[in-house]
């Protein structure tokens, strides 16, 4: 299976993006429970991109890439933005942010996929979920 397209960012274009996970995960008969993982972290990370990256500039387009192969479904999100670093971003369960409404998504899209692989740039993020089917 492989579905690649682009949205223009704008926040209501997310639902075109989880109309295609739904196809997706159906089509590949993928449980309740990793499909939920599956959906949330693609939101986040397009969420993300829209916001943070392409700054809710409707000119500037988000990338999605859904692969799946050998029981690992992958899903690149990539946008226009100059990037940012990954390992800055503040941890949200300590105590001093944990009001901070910073980094949440980005903690949630890293516990709940496999892994996470930023490119070097940091505009673009793919999360792999291992062993889908299983």
């Amino acid at each position: 299976m492989y579905r690649k397209f682009k949205i223009e960012s704008v926040l209501a274009n997310i639902r075109m993006v989880e109309n295609v996970i739904d196809l997706a995960t159906n089509e590949l008969g993928i449980s309740e429970e990793n499909y939920g993982k599956i959906l949330v972290s693609t939101l986040e990370a397009v969420n993300n991109a829209i916001i943070h990256g392409n700054k809710s500039d409707p000119t500037k387009f988000v990338g999605v890439l859904i692969s799946f192969e050998n029981s690992d479904l992958k899903i690149k999100i990539s946008d226009e933005g100059v990037g940012f670093k990954p390992e800055k971003v503040p941890d949200p369960t300590i105590p001093e942010n944990i009001e901070s409404i910073n980094g949440r998504g980005v903690f949630l899209m890293s516990h709940l996929a496999d892994k996470l692989k930023y490119n070097r740039k940091g505009n673009s993020v793919t999360m792999i979920f291992k062993n889908i089917l299983s």
